[in-house]
């Protein structure tokens, strides 16, 4: 894997940042974005379907649909990245889930550091164009349908991937909303991370810029008037039944959204 994108501890898209012309000509509507973010996804589902989508061109196909939104008006606030390389060994991300835009640009940002998978739901390994990608990733696949089944499999397949030494990112959310509603933040990803005995890292994000539409939520509209805050928190250790960890992590999102609320 190449040295990582992002080499500092914190990163701020430069006030100064050019839009694309095209997106600038196309009125501040999500047309140009949509269309190369569609032709990044294209790519990428080919290189799945030949075998050739492993870590290095998922991270590199991240960063290119980080850098597209950068030039379509999008302003990143990043902080804590210093906290990717405080762990000796695979841990488990908790974050909040907000949009498409975190899923996409994750894995620029963590993946050059270590190797990683998401939680994900079926219908998204399963979906005719955004499947082969995330199968490729060999990603832990929950149902929604069996709250029963969906913990015993993150807790099997998520401590053999972790004892592997492939890190996890768990939205404990069952769906993504701008909204933070804590009472709906469940404790899976602690209870994995207890179970095999590796530390948390808490993300808290704030990713409304690229909103969700009502039908195909990953094609919604894009708002440039919103800035985009990703925060990584110090690494966590789990103790007992890791209760006053949760309440922890859900202090750090909730403090951060707080912070930056429009």
């Amino acid at each position: 894997m190449k040295k990582p994108y992002f080499t500092n501890d914190s990163y701020h898209t430069e006030e100064n940042t050019p839009r694309f012309l095209l997106d600038r000509l196309m009125l501040d509507t999500r047309l140009y974005f949509m269309s190369k973010y569609f032709s990044i996804v294209l790519k990428s589902r080919s290189l799945a379907l030949k075998g050739q989508y492993d870590t290095e061109p998922w991270a590199l196909s991240s960063y290119d649909v980080f850098k597209l939104i950068e030039g379509c008006g999008g302003r990143f606030h990043i902080t804590g990245l210093e906290n990717l390389n405080k762990c000796q060994g695979p841990v488990v991300f908790i974050s909040n889930h907000m949009s498409t835009l975190e899923t996409m640009v994750f894995p620029c940002i963590i993946a050059p550091h270590m190797n990683v998978t998401f939680v994900v739901k079926e219908s998204l390994v399963t979906h005719p164009f955004f499947g082969p990608i995330m199968r490729s990733r060999n990603p832990i696949v929950v149902s929604r349908a069996n709250s029963r089944e969906d913990f015993q499999t993150v807790m099997k397949m998520g401590q053999k991937l972790l004892s592997e030494g492939t890190s996890i990112i768990i939205f404990p959310q069952s769906t993504r909303t701008v909204e933070f509603a804590p009472k709906e933040f469940n404790t899976l990803g602690v209870k994995l991370a207890r179970n095999a005995k590796v530390k948390v890292i808490p993300i808290a994000i704030k990713t409304d810029f690229w909103g969700n539409a009502k039908y195909l939520k990953d094609f919604g509209q894009i708002s440039r008037n919103k800035p985009i805050h990703m925060a990584f928190g110090e690494p966590l250790s789990i103790e007992g039944s890791g209760k006053e960890e949760n309440e922890l992590i859900i202090e750090f999102i909730s403090s951060h959204l707080a912070k930056w609320k429009d």
